[in-house]
């Protein structure tokens, strides 16, 4: 399963909630033209389509080895673009932001 096909589960079950039908439409069309999809916009199609109870019927017309893979695809998408934390040592540890 690519990109495209994991936001089309999504978009195929949107009909109900106009902002998220809206936003995976746009996300959709952005992926057919081969134009990438900030990652903003992934993470909160994948947020929304939860709050708004479209997977369980996800799972219900594809099973869930194909929903499970439709996030997998989707939060690699997602963890790809996102930009990687800063990690700062923990003051407990008796450690400066130096790293002495």
């Amino acid at each position: 399963m690519n990109l495209r096909d994991a936001v089309r589960m999504v978009l195929a079950e949107s009909a109900a909630f106009p902002e998220l039908l809206r936003v995976t439409r746009h996300a959709y069309e952005e992926l057919d033209a081969g134009r990438p999809v900030p990652h903003t916009s992934l993470s909160w199609l994948l947020r929304e389509a939860a709050r708004k109870g479209v997977y369980s019927a996800l799972v219900r017309k594809h099973g869930t080895p194909a929903f499970n893979e439709m996030v997998t695809v989707l939060g690699k998408e997602i963890d790809r673009q996102a930009p990687a934390p800063i990690r700062r040592p923990s003051p407990s540890l008796g450690l400066s932001a130096a790293g002495a």
